[in-house]
């Protein structure tokens, strides 16, 4: 009788174990994948205020075109166009690292969990 207490103290100790061990990974896939789209998330706001330097510049290069000669305008049309081309490489790289958090469940922890009552339903 005593064996058996013993033995089910064991298993209540390892499946505790087990359990925390799940809660860790869970943790820490979430805070990969937060951490990835707050990279994303910050990326794409600083595309957007590129792009609205951008749209800044190619005001002042109409007026400039406007008020003065060709080359005037045409530098800050050229330093308009730099600037979305910044813009648009940014948001690239802001929907690759966003890519990297999709989805956001915690994929690789629902696994583990379920090859876990795999191997506990087939012992």
């Amino acid at each position: 009788m005593l064996g058996i207490a013993t033995r089910v103290q064991e298993i209540r100790a390892r499946a505790t174990t087990l359990a925390r061990l799940q809660l860790e990974l869970v943790t820490l896939e979430l805070k990969r994948k937060g951490k990835a789209l707050a990279i994303a998330a910050a990326l794409a706001i600083v595309a957007l205020v590129v792009v609205l330097y951008g749209i800044g510049f190619i005001f002042a290069a109409i007026a400039a075109g406007i008020a003065e000669a060709l080359p005037l305008w045409a530098a800050l049309l050229i330093v308009a166009l730099l600037l979305f081309l910044t813009a648009a490489v940014l948001l690239y790289l802001a929907m690759r690292s966003a890519r990297k958090a999709a989805p956001a469940r915690p994929v690789e922890a629902v696994e583990e969990a379920q090859k876990t009552v795999q191997e506990i339903r087939d012992a």
